[in-house]
């Protein structure tokens, strides 16, 4: 292969979700290395009249071309002859694919017969049954791709069961800068910010960052912050950032447990940074998980962790010495895990100065940009 790659990778993200922040990190990185090859990152993004830009524009002000794929729905097929005349345009060495929808496009486009395919599988969501429909032609469609690039073992091993060559799978961690979100630690952006939202100067704040949806288990979580406030943290204060569907049940539960004056909803947010610099205890309650970006995001930022054992989580951080992992949907675990890192100082910092070394000795962009270009070299 040449000594600059040629990429073109086709997503769906209206806004920054944890795919499309990969993708912009990698692309930046990516072009500028100077040892090795380069890779010149081409995005083809779906868009809808009236649909959110967020992504499209940051990414434009970030110098990286993007190629707008007009479509009237959910799943537009006049996106299938767009496709293969993308490619022709762009000329690249490779065709990257993120999510169920790209995959099943590329497949049905035929373009991954055009050139090689790498497809980014971030595992599922099930909201409703047209997801699932499409999570389970997900296997027919990665079973044609040339590399299949994953986030987890345990998601590795599920795309084995569903017919993927073991020899086309690779797993890659997502990554994180070491110095993301250092200036929201600042005593004073944090002060501001807790201003701004009406939170208390001595309110104990934990942080979950995610899309609103069921895997996310919000409703043990809000479980368990009713418990501390009523037991032994009166002061517990639950910020959420993010949207999505399960919003209403959210909210019901909120109103139902009494939590009114104790939950913040930011609503969907740019990044989450500012709100790491507020907390005292970021959670993952999530039923299922690849490579959280939150987790990395905490992590580096020095926020002591409490998330559930599930997917790659235990991968990256160890029960007990960065972080405190717990069963998914175990609120007295969870509710005991929290009164650990709100009240002992000492467990708190321990956990946050352990996981901060094994981020940035583990999980820096640079060495996520090196694994995968080493992929990308080997099946040119």
């Amino acid at each position: 292969m040449a000594s600059t790659i040629r990429l073109l990778a086709i997503i769906e993200a209206f806004t920054i979700t944890g795919p499309a922040k990969n993708l912009l990190q990698f692309a930046e990185l990516a072009r500028s290395r100077r040892e090795g090859p380069s890779v010149e990152v081409h995005a083809a993004v779906f868009q809808r009249p009236g649909s959110p830009t967020l992504f499209l524009e940051t990414a434009r002000e970030r110098g990286l071309p993007v190629h707008v794929i007009p479509e009237t729905g959910t799943f537009d097929r006049s996106v299938l002859a767009v496709l293969p005349q993308l490619v022709r345009k762009v000329a690249p060495d490779l065709v990257q694919s993120h999510a169920v929808k790209s995959h099943f496009a590329v497949r049905l486009s035929g373009i991954h017969r055009m050139r090689r395919w790498v497809a980014f599988h971030h595992g599922y969501t099930t909201p409703d049954l047209r997801a699932r429909l499409y999570n389970h032609a997900d296997w027919w469609s990665l079973r044609s791709a040339r590399q299949a690039i994953t986030v987890s073992q345990p998601f590795r091993e599920e795309l084995i069961r569903k017919g993927v060559a073991p020899g086309r799978i690779a797993v890659v961690h997502n990554a994180i800068d070491p110095n993301w979100g250092a200036p929201y630690r600042e005593p004073a952006a944090a002060a501001a910010l807790r201003e701004k939202l009406g939170i208390a100067a001595e309110a104990k704040v934990i942080l979950l960052v995610g899309r609103f949806s069921r895997e996310k288990d919000h409703l043990t979580l809000l479980q368990a912050v009713a418990a501390l406030r009523a037991d032994c943290v009166r002061q517990a204060h639950l910020v959420l950032v993010g949207d999505g569907p399960e919003r209403p049940r959210i909210e019901q539960a909120i109103g139902e447990l009494g939590l009114g004056n104790a939950v913040t909803l930011t609503g969907q947010a740019p990044s989450a940074e500012p709100y790491y610099g507020i907390a005292d205890a970021a959670v993952l309650s999530s039923l299922s998980e690849g490579s959280p970006n939150a987790l990395l995001e905490a992590m580096a930022v020095g926020v002591p962790v409490v998330a559930t054992r599930v997917g790659g989580i235990p991968e990256i951080v160890s029960d007990g010495e960065s972080a405190l992992l717990i069963a998914p949907g175990d609120r007295a675990a969870m509710t005991q895990a929290l009164q650990t890192i709100l009240t002992g100082d000492e467990p708190a910092r321990s956990l946050a100065r352990e996981a901060r070394r094994v981020v940035t000795s583990r999980y820096t962009p640079e060495a996520r940009v090196r694994r995968l270009i080493e992929i990308y070299r080997a099946i040119s």
